[in-house]
């Protein structure tokens, strides 16, 4: 029972730790201006994603046709 209190405390310590983390570095690339350029690639990758999936949706409708 103590290790598992204890693993749970650790868990909760370091998940703590790194979104303070992730924040800070959000922030610095918010103030370079970088955090667009993520969005930019994010947003590119998603579409094509969505183009791609379309065009196999409509492949498999000439299929089942």
């Amino acid at each position: 029972m103590k290790s598992l209190l204890g693993s749970i405390f650790c868990c909760m310590f370091f998940m703590n730790s790194a979104s303070a983390q992730a924040v800070e570095m959000a922030d610095v690339m918010r103030s370079n201006g970088k955090i667009y350029v993520v969005v930019a690639v994010i947003a590119v990758i998603f579409i094509g994603l969505a183009i791609y999936l379309f065009g196999i949706d409509q492949r498999v409708k000439k299929l089942e046709e």
